[in-house]
């Protein structure tokens, strides 16, 4: 991954910031993460956070395709829906709510969401409220991104070390 001319940082109310796009299994477990300014829009690095996902299988190539993906109301967006359809991946993402006057450049039947499963979305909130414990994750130390994406697979490293290597609950 060549470094971007931002280092993963941007402008947003607060000041510098950045956002961390994860990609989590039905069960928390990290898989994969990339880094952008805090001003830039959820969906715009979608395709980018699903294709950074590559489980190695005992046979065969890895596994890249999720059955479905559940996310919040920030990935809305009908170029992230039409990659999901495209690819025959279930999207699980709640419609926005728009005001009426933007209602009649909506085209088609308003989007189906299975709310049974986006209730299993708490598992990457939960593992982002993990991560704000972190504190090189949480201040944000390193200058350039790729350091940045580096400490957050540390994080990741952390997390099933604990999660599956520990005596304790």
């Amino acid at each position: 991954m060549t470094e971007s001319a931002d280092h993963g940082l941007g402008r947003s109310r607060g000041g510098f910031s950045s956002k961390i796009h994860l990609v989590c299994d039905g069960h928390g477990n990290p898989l994969g993460a990339v880094i952008s300014g805090g001003h830039r829009n959820d969906s715009a690095l979608f395709e980018q956070a699903l294709k950074s996902v590559s489980i190695p299988q005992k046979l065969g190539r890895p596994k890249t395709k999720p059955r479905a993906v559940v996310a919040d109301k920030g990935y809305d967006f009908s170029p992230v829906r039409y990659y999901l359809r495209k690819r025959n991946i279930e999207a699980v993402i709640p419609p926005r709510k728009m005001p009426e006057s933007w209602q009649c450049h909506k085209r088609g039947p308003k989007p189906k969401t299975n709310f049974k499963l986006y209730k299993e979305r708490n598992v990457i909130e939960r593992f982002i409220g993990w991560m704000k414990n972190c504190r090189r994750i949480a201040t944000r130390f390193e200058k350039y991104a790729n350091s940045f994406l580096a400490m957050v697979n540390v994080a990741f490293i952390k997390f099933y070390l604990k999660k599956y290597f520990s005596d304790t609950p």
